[in-house]
């Protein structure tokens, strides 16, 4: 038996990634049988490493046992100021045969994404729990859900003294409000999210815009003839955070929910929600798609209530302090 050899990943090492990924996504599946089947062929496997590795800045590590590819970790850079000095494992990054291994291929990796100084350490992990293990004992701590459930089967109402229905030009100026608010709510305590806040003017113009766009749902939460809250439905297409092997086939997506601080507590969010499930499942979707920051108290708590399952996990590690 030959020593294990830790190595840079090269472009001969794809079709061998693409095998290891092809396995992963058949066990995920077992799990979350609503993610997309396509991946567990290696052919399609191969197209979405592939992407990752000619993704500008790309690089990474493979592990070689017996002269067989066992493990490899890739990933890249993101242009976006607000994730930092940043580098980016995406689903498609890694995958091992055995879950203890992805501490040693981030080791080899990752000194010299730390020596370029990108310190800010993104990874979109299955929720396999010896690998969310892995990652978390090398300083991964959880940040981002992604989730899916299927569309449901009978008709939701709402609760009592609360009326939900589509949004019109008329509830712009509240619209815009709790597109305020959102961002606001996450740059609090406990979740202290970097993201900018827009100004009311921007969002009222927006607004005019795009409330007419046939391919977004909006609906408002109605609360003593006041709007109290608002949600925002449209095909999984329409997101970049869920793309691959986390984008399951024919799914709608609820991009978007909020409440007035003053609101919350009389069950608006939860029939926001689904008013988006019952217009997916009215457009023909078969499942939703959903994400959340899991220090946000309210949405991880309202999302899983309503039924969703969390599929990948997005771990965070800053590096140097």
């Amino acid at each position: 038996m030959s020593r294990p050899v830790l190595r840079p990943f090269e472009e001969a090492d794809l079709p061998a990634a693409a095998g290891l990924l092809a396995q992963r996504h058949r066990a995920h599946r077992k799990r979350h049988p609503l993610l997309p089947a396509d991946y567990e062929d290696e052919r399609l496997a191969l197209v979405e490493v592939t992407a990752v590795w000619e993704t500008e800045g790309a690089s990474g590590a493979v592990l070689v046992e017996d002269d067989e590819l066992t493990g490899y970790l890739l990933a890249a850079p993101k242009p976006a100021p607000m994730w930092g000095p940043n580098i980016w494992v995406e689903a498609a990054g890694h995958a091992v045969r055995e879950p203890e291994h992805i501490r040693d291929l981030y080791g080899a990796a990752a000194a010299r994404w730390v020596d370029a100084g990108r310190t800010a350490h993104y990874v979109l992990v299955p929720d396999d729990a010896e690998l969310v293990d892995a990652w978390f004992r090398l300083g991964f701590g959880s940040q981002h859900a992604h989730a899916v459930r299927p569309v449901p089967g009978y008709h939701l109402t709402p609760p009592r003294d609360l009326a939900v229905r589509r949004a019109t030009r008329a509830d712009i100026p509240v619209l815009a409000e709790l597109d305020l608010e959102l961002p606001r709510h996450q740059g609090r305590s406990p979740v202290f999210s970097a993201a900018e806040l827009g100004t009311y003017e921007e969002a009222v113009a927006d607004w005019e815009e795009s409330i007419d766009d046939p391919d977004y749902a909006t609906f408002v939460a109605v609360y003593n003839d006041e709007v109290i809250g608002s949600s925002v439905g449209c095909s999984v297409d329409r997101s970049s955070a869920h793309s691959g092997l986390a984008k399951p086939d024919n799914a709608g997506f609820l991009g978007f929910a909020a409440v007035l601080p003053a609101a919350r507590g009389l069950g608006a969010g939860r029939a926001l929600g689904e008013a988006v499930l019952q217009w997916s499942a009215e457009t023909g979707y078969t499942s939703v798609v959903t994400d959340w920051r899991v220090t946000n108290l309210l949405s991880s708590r309202t999302w899983p209530r309503l039924g969703f399952r969390q599929t990948f996990h997005r771990l965070h590690r800053l590096i140097g302090y």
